[in-house]
């Protein structure tokens, strides 16, 4: 199976995976109210929350830096292209796979702005998930051809 996926599509979803990393902050004050939330756990537990936001959004940032600097490295079809690209293609499809069945059942603010806010960030959450999978795909077939 041979897949064509443009530099310029992984470039793209390089960008957005930042743009998340860098609306991660807003999106958890204003959207949220999650700092008042996270208040109301003891300290450690608060620390622990704090942290695991950090590294949702340095992962964001990090997956985003490695595909607008090495997409045509992310299609190599190498044992390495496979393990990074099927790390965050699970990534993105755990990310939205737990946007479906979790967050429906919470309310969002009813502002049209986070309204589009949610339909733009669920669409960059696909987009993601697709990319990668293609990608891991496209790795796949490829070092298996090779062997």
């Amino acid at each position: 199976m041979k897949l064509n996926i443009p530099n310029w599509l992984i470039i793209i979803g390089g960008i957005g995976q930042i743009f998340t990393a860098l609306i991660y902050p807003y999106i958890r004050h204003q959207v949220f109210d999650w700092y008042n939330d996270v208040k109301q756990l003891k300290p450690l537990n608060q620390e622990i929350a704090k942290t695991y936001g950090r590294y949702i959004q340095g992962l964001n940032f990090s997956f985003g830096l490695i595909a607008i600097l090495l997409a045509s490295e992310l299609k190599s079809q190498t044992p390495l292209a496979i393990a990074i690209t099927g790390l965050i293609a699970a990534y993105w499809v755990g990310k939205v796979a737990t946007q479906i069945a979790y967050y429906p059942m919470y309310e969002i603010p009813k502002k049209t702005i986070f309204k589009i806010g949610s339909y733009f960030m669920n669409g960059l959450f696909i987009l993601f998930a697709i990319v990668n999978t293609l990608l891991l795909i496209h790795n796949c077939f490829g070092y298996q051809n090779a062997i």
